[in-house]
């Protein structure tokens, strides 16, 4: 992990989220404080027919980095073809994925499955190692079940197979993201292997990434869900690195102007009709729990347009800046 370690300043690292974590949005996340952004899951299958879909979603710049690619696939062959065209990009990490427990993604053998088959998950490592220009690291879950956590078992064959960090993720693979990350089993993992651990799961707050530390003594904490609609999350966990954190709450000018320029990027990058269709979660997201925001929602699913949304979310927020303060509170 040194080698991944001399480009990443912290120990917030943002999860690969599948329809989430474009360049848009990690480069909100930068401004931030994430030391390392995931793009979204990549289909090594996806990447070696050359989908223009799948190429799309390791559209970069030069400002976002440090940059971790998340690949899947359960042929050493193809994950080791695609593992060399993502190499191309000169991105600081290539990851394997062998946590998601989506019902497609697990169907085909990949994904959280690979926990079911620990040769077949090492032969998959070594052939990305192999191929890989960058460090890679491998993304686990707890196990299969809670009668086969085996997370130790596969993150020891990933250390042997040359992967230079493990993110584990506290929940089985038949949890999906109900009930709750079990953190146990991420420092059973810190105490079986000598390379990095990465944590994940339920890090909805910034003393959730401290107590996590503190908890597992993994080296660095990884958010996924907790960052939807609160990129101010890793603001908070700056400092990490030094024990010192914070929960962020930005004010209600701070929220409205990341929002609008969050939304510029999408239309910048994607266009005004793609980024009106895709920003809709982002703005019941940004405005979950404040005052009145139910109704915002509501009326902002029935437009059709850009300029009626956001003509909305201004009056929305000027609605809430005339709100007595101890509402808010």
């Amino acid at each position: 992990m040194a080698d991944i370690w001399t480009s990443i300043r912290g120990k917030a690292i943002l999860a690969p989220l599948a329809g989430i974590t474009n360049l848009p949005f990690r480069l909100i996340v930068r401004e931030l404080g994430c030391a390392l952004a995931f793009t979204e899951m990549v289909s090594a299958s996806g990447l070696t027919r050359e989908s223009v879909r799948t190429i799309e979603y390791l559209a970069t710049t030069p400002d976002d980095r440090p940059l971790g690619v998340q690949i899947f696939g359960a042929d050493p062959e193809i994950m080791a073809k695609a593992a060399a065209t993502v190499s191309e990009l000169s991105p600081d990490v290539i990851d394997i994925n062998m946590g998601c427990p989506v019902r497609k993604v697990v169907k085909s053998g990949s994904g959280a499955a690979l926990m079911k088959t620990p040769a077949l998950a090492g032969r998959i490592i070594a052939s990305v190692v192999k191929a890989s220009a960058a460090p890679v690291t491998v993304k686990i879950r707890a196990g299969w079940t809670a009668s086969s956590m085996n997370a130790p078992e596969i993150a020891r064959i990933a250390e042997s197979e040359g992967a230079q960090a493990v993110i584990v993720h506290g929940r089985t693979a038949n949890q999906g993201f109900s009930g709750h990350a079990d953190w146990r089993i991420i420092a059973d993992v810190r105490q079986s292997v000598g390379i990095p651990v990465i944590g994940n799961g339920d890090i909805r707050r910034s003393a959730d990434a401290a107590r996590m530390i503190a908890q597992t003594g993994c080296h660095a904490v990884m958010v996924g869900r907790g960052a939807l609609g609160n990129p101010w999350i890793f603001q908070g966990m700056t400092n990490l690195s030094e024990d010192v954190w914070t929960d962020v709450h930005p004010s209600l000018p701070d929220r409205e102007c990341l929002m609008l320029r969050h939304w510029e990027l999408e239309e910048s990058f994607y266009g005004d009709r793609i980024a009106e269709r895709r920003f809709r979660k982002h703005l019941l997201w940004y405005t979950k729990g404040l005052p009145g925001s139910g109704r915002f929602r509501e009326r902002v699913g029935r437009m059709k347009n850009r300029e009626d949304m956001q003509a909305e979310l201004k009056r929305y927020f000027a609605s809430l800046q005339a709100l007595p303060a101890e509402i808010m509170t």
